[in-house]
């Protein structure tokens, strides 16, 4: 749901274009790379003063120095290249690898921290609370401000760390950062779509949480034979998130029509609307038919998205997030 990152790393490198990488630094002539040959220096030293002498090994330490970095940038290209293709395999403790000793190379080579936190992403966990694997995420995430912070528009990086709060659990914070994304763009599809399905979740678990406590189960027809004790406080506590996750589903729908997963949830959420309108006959039947409705442009959307996909031309297709298959 939060966007295919390896075909984000094909596009930024082509791979079977490139280059071959120049000899490792070891291999590299000393100092005469720069146009600065060894001996000739020496024999002019002797008959130099001590400024001349001094600007002389300026000049030689520059050159030193230009040499070093640009061969560390050259590596740090071969190190991301490489990352690139442990990540495509599915590798991605290997990539981690390769990718961090590219952010230390070249601190400013571009996509190189992306590339680390994606590749950390991958190894985060859904849904598991363990030290370690928050530590994953806690460091994935924060690569991610990172790059916000020299690109605050970066809009990846906050769909990804909306991704791993999401995975960990965190509904909050992923909320948070996806209405991050919607403020930059107010038409995000995706965005819309999670922080839709954050607000069922939550109301959804309220409503679990009601019913078990009452010792009842959930009927998913708004639970008219449920005590008013337990179904009146839950629907003051349900009806903020009913009417927030109404409003961001059918705006996930209206940037995508096609969108098949959004029409699902909005089925799910008036389900829960009819939980809200708890005592209210007429409106509990209203929302069950919406909830029937949009069980039914589900369905049918699912099988047009699939009988388009599998009619669509050959080659290189790309999917309503843009991305190249």
């Amino acid at each position: 749901m939060f966007g295919d990152t390896k075909s984000e790393c094909r596009e930024e490198y082509n791979f079977s274009t490139l280059v071959a990488v120049p000899p490792a630094c070891n291999q590299l002539p000393k100092i005469s790379r720069c146009g600065l040959e060894g001996p000739s220096l020496k024999e002019k030293d002797t008959k130099m003063n001590g400024p001349g002498r001094f600007w002389v090994l300026a000049i030689v330490l520059s050159g030193m120095v230009l040499s070093m970095s640009g061969c560390n940038q050259l590596e740090a290209r071969d190190q991301l290249n490489k990352g690139c293709e442990a990540y495509k395999a599915g590798h991605y403790d290997e990539a981690i690898e390769h990718f961090q000793k590219s952010t230390e190379l070249d601190p400013n080579l571009p996509m190189a921290k992306t590339y680390l936190a994606t590749a950390l992403a991958q190894n985060v966990v859904p849904g598991l609370t363990t030290p370690d694997n928050l530590k994953t995420a806690n460091q994935a995430m924060d690569i991610f401000k990172q790059v916000l912070s020299q690109n605050p528009n970066d809009v990846n990086s906050m769909k990804q760390i909306a991704g791993i709060y999401f995975s960990i659990n965190d509904m909050d914070n992923a909320e948070a950062w996806q209405k991050k994304v919607l403020a930059y763009d107010s038409k995000d599809p995706e965005a819309a779509y999670t922080v839709g399905v954050i607000d069922w979740k939550k109301a959804h678990q309220n409503k679990l949480n009601a019913l078990q406590a009452a010792g009842l189960n959930d009927d998913g027809k708004g639970n008219v034979k449920a005590p008013k004790k337990v179904m009146e406080p839950l629907a003051q506590q349900n009806a903020p998130l009913v009417d927030e996750g109404l409003k961001y589903l059918t705006m996930a729908v209206d940037n995508r029509p096609n969108y098949d997963d959004a029409m699902q949830y909005l089925n799910l959420i008036y389900r829960n609307k009819a939980d809200v309108d708890f005592g209210n006959p007429t409106a509990v039947a209203q929302d069950l038919a919406s909830a029937e409705d949009w069980t039914h442009k589900a369905m049918d959307m699912r099988k047009a998205n699939e009988q388009k996909k599998n009619q669509g031309p050959g080659g290189i297709t790309m999917d309503n997030n843009g991305q190249m298959h």
